[in-house]
């Protein structure tokens, strides 16, 4: 029997109320033995509950309770799993992982394809890891959406790629979730010479069966780091291949749209920018399903952005002349350089200055921010003026915490650069209130 010790109690909660405190253990919740978060949540999504939690001292007590259908109790485990996390036993060719250097913090080596958290932060999982049972509680628990690492259809070419002998069956459980109406979204990293061409357009014809049940799948280039010795040899996309790739989706998005109303399968920002095509418009993005793919994020920044400036009165701007800097990665300096001069077009007083950060920590073919380091910050930013505060994407930070990959910290940053820094949230709003200095 599974002992999940409570770490905290929420205030003002269901739990508080009952004298539930951190240290107790649950036991079981109507009379059913909790085996992880899955069964958690199913079973105390109930408006009557019978819960019963050991004290420290030994003493059970049985808590009847009364609430709301999806009221939570307020209680939180130190494991948000509630069970071990399991690790991937695959050995991709494309993964990021193995394509870092040593000496990192140990975390960013474990390599997860757990279920659970498919449905509890998004992640990808690529079916390898999930077993029968687990399989049976998604489908008697109707949990849903589960995000999916295709990668290719084709059974053989997918063992390949995962450099797994069962990564072809896996593929069979993708019929067992559509057949009991489970939500999917797909993820298909893409591979020069390897599961594009031929073997993308048999992946988007299959998987287009699965609609709309299967609400999005996402086309993403492969991300390659200058420490791939001993890997797979991959090569990077070139102008040409991207126009390919976005010619092919587009392509399938028309019969996608007539069929389902849905555009289905989508390029991530990177094609576009690589092609040097013009973003899609914001109905293309089926309302940003794949947002935390990279697909939309530079259309929904600009939407938002320009919706924003307008909105901003020219009185709620100081008059006087001030000077901010934005440090970003190469793939989003551009668009971030367009909506800086929309920004100084209305207000002339504002010199806002884009630095795009070459990622040398990882290599130069690494583009996004989410992998830049404190190192490659300070290095590029310390010999210039940056005015009168810094401003860095929110995803440079460790969820929940202020410190970069490289485990420097945000003060440590504003100290070496010796400056106010600003995170800036996703959205285009956000960017708009950090640009404000107000009078």
């Amino acid at each position: 029997m599974k002992e999940h010790i409570i770490y905290k109690v929420l205030p003002g909660s269901i739990a508080e109320e009952l004298e539930v405190e951190p240290g107790d253990v649950l036991v079981s919740v109507n009379d059913h033995e909790i085996e992880d978060i899955f069964d958690y949540h199913y079973y105390t999504n109930e408006e009557y509950l019978t819960v019963v939690i050991r004290k420290p001292d030994g003493e059970e007590w049985e808590l009847e309770i009364e609430k709301e259908y999806e009221d939570d109790l307020g209680i939180e485990f130190e494991n948000g799993l509630m069970d071990d996390y399991k690790s991937c036993h695959n050995k991709c060719i494309f993964c990021f992982i193995d394509q870092m250097p040593k000496g990192m913090r140990d975390t960013l080596y474990f390599k997860d394809d757990d279920s659970r958290l498919s449905f509890l932060q998004g992640n990808y999982v690529t079916l390898t890891n999930m077993k029968e049972h687990d399989l049976d509680r998604i489908i008697e628990y109707k949990l849903g959406p589960i995000n999916v690492s295709v990668q290719t259809m084709n059974p053989e070419l997918r063992c390949k790629m995962l450099n797994n002998r069962f990564a072809g069956d896996a593929l069979k459980k993708l019929e067992r979730l559509y057949e009991a109406g489970i939500p999917m979204n797909g993820q298909i990293v893409l591979c020069k010479g390897v599961n594009d061409g031929a073997e993308l357009e048999r992946s988007i014809q299959e998987l287009m069966e699965y609609m709309p049940i299967m609400e999005s799948v996402s086309v993403v280039p492969v991300g390659l780091s200058k420490y791939r010795d001993g890997l797979y040899p991959l090569e990077p996309f070139e102008k040409e291949d991207a126009c390919e790739v976005i010619d092919m989706i587009e392509r399938y998005q028309k019969e996608c749209v007539k069929q389902y109303g849905l555009h289905f399968i989508h390029a991530s920002d990177e094609w576009y920018l690589l092609a040097e095509r013009e973003l899609p418009k914001a109905d293309n993005y089926d309302g940003y399903i794949q947002l935390e793919n990279g697909v939309g994020m530079l259309r929904l920044l600009r939407d938002e952005f320009a919706e924003a400036l307008e909105q901003l009165g020219t009185d709620e701007v100081t008059k006087e002349e001030y000077h901010i800097t934005i440090a970003t990665g190469l793939l989003a300096a551009p668009t971030l350089q367009e909506l800086s001069e929309d920004f100084s077009k209305k207000f002339p007083q504002a010199k806002i200055e884009v630095v795009s950060i070459r990622n040398d920590f990882f290599g130069e073919r690494i583009t996004v921010s989410g992998l830049l380091t404190g190192q490659d910050l300070i290095a590029q930013l310390k010999d210039r003026n940056l005015g009168e505060k810094l401003l860095l994407p929110c995803n440079l930070l460790r969820s929940g915490e202020e410190v970069l990959l490289d485990d420097i910290t945000l003060d440590e940053l504003k100290k070496t650069l010796q400056v106010p820094i600003d995170i800036v949230k996703s959205s285009g709003r956000d960017l708009v209130s950090c640009l404000v200095k107000h009078p």
